[in-house]
């Protein structure tokens, strides 16, 4: 089942790539960059959604947050 996986993540991770360039051909990047993180957040929550795991925000702790918020801040940055 992993390879299945594997393969899918690879494929995503490639299509990814093209779609951008696509979208960005005439577009400002920043703002293509802006959009298609509100998707992927629109995405993530929506998954949490349905795999039912919303209440497990609650059971973050403190230093977990930290590094995942210096995490999305090291992200944010990489796009300079």
């Amino acid at each position: 089942m992993w390879i299945l996986y594997a393969t899918g993540s690879a494929f995503f991770a490639g299509i990814t790539s093209v779609l951008a360039k696509c979208g960005i051909s005439k577009t400002d990047s920043d703002v293509a960059t802006a959009i298609r993180t509100i998707v992927v957040l629109v995405f993530s929550w929506v998954m949490t959604l349905i795999t039912g795991t919303l209440s497990g925000i609650t059971e973050i702790s403190e230093k977990t947050l930290l590094f995942l918020v210096l995490s999305g801040i090291a992200t944010g940055a990489s796009w300079l």
